[in-house]
């Protein structure tokens, strides 16, 4: 658990349609605590609006991939910085540990990131990690292929319609393998496919169940969980974050 008094690290982690926001969304209502979340792209970013590669980068990945990579690294990194000074409770919609060991190196695994490009990018990557600190836990959103593209359509952000199968597969393949190997942080595997921790009351009984043994009793307001978990309502956290 976290070194730091008062502080429990919660990141999310999950492909893309795998229900990463709307837990966010879920647990900061339930423990009355502030997001952070993935910057540039679904406008909630507080750290400098949409990325302004991302639409270029679903164009044309190899021209793109690189550069979005980039300015997701910088800008996660000021993120985390912020998430090292916040007490209380912290949730987070995709960890910088993803964007580089998933994404990025799937770009470069399928040839979308050059040699050089992937050298540089390593470097400031090593140095970043040297000054953060890893989440409490991670919480890993399995979800299956065919649900990954049929929520995307459904929320029809239009930049991610066009995204190829294959890239899509390519992430959740590089997710499993990534996510198996994850050693930083006490894990917990959530099945996307299967849970609706927004409308149905036992699924949401159960994730609160399950996230809440990684949290110390006195971080949450017991009283505010009970609310929560009979109505989804937003309660406030007994540590005042």
């Amino acid at each position: 658990m976290s070194s730091d008094a008062g502080r429990i690290y919660i990141a999310i982690a999950g492909n893309i349609g795998a229900g990463k926001s709307t837990l966010v969304d879920f647990l900061c209502r339930t423990y009355g605590v502030a997001p952070f979340f993935e910057p540039g792209v679904d406008g909630k970013s507080e750290e400098g609006g949409d990325n302004p590669y991302l639409a270029d980068f679903y164009a044309d990945m190899a021209a793109w991939g690189f550069h979005s990579q980039l300015y997701f690294l910088t800008h996660k990194f000021r993120i985390h910085q912020e998430l090292d000074k916040t007490p209380g409770i912290v949730v987070q919609d995709r960890s910088i540990y993803e964007d580089a060991e998933v994404f990025a190196a799937a770009l470069y695994k399928s040839g979308k990131i050059s040699e050089r490009d992937w050298k540089t990018y390593g470097e400031l990557y090593e140095t970043i990690c040297n000054a953060i600190k890893p989440p409490d836990v991670m919480v890993y959103l399995k979800c299956s292929l065919k649900t990954t593209k049929q929520r995307i359509k459904l929320r029809g952000r239009a930049m991610e319609q066009s995204i190829p199968t294959s890239y899509l597969k390519l992430l959740q393949e590089s997710y499993d393998a990534w996510f198996a190997k994850w050693t930083r942080s006490e894990v917990l595997v959530l099945d996307t496919d299967r849970l609706d921790y927004i409308s149905d009351l036992v699924d949401r009984l159960d994730v609160l169940d399950r996230i809440e043994r990684f949290l110390p009793r006195r971080a949450i307001d017991p009283r505010a969980v009970r609310q929560a978990r009979a109505d989804g309502a937003a309660p406030v956290s007994a540590a005042g974050a």
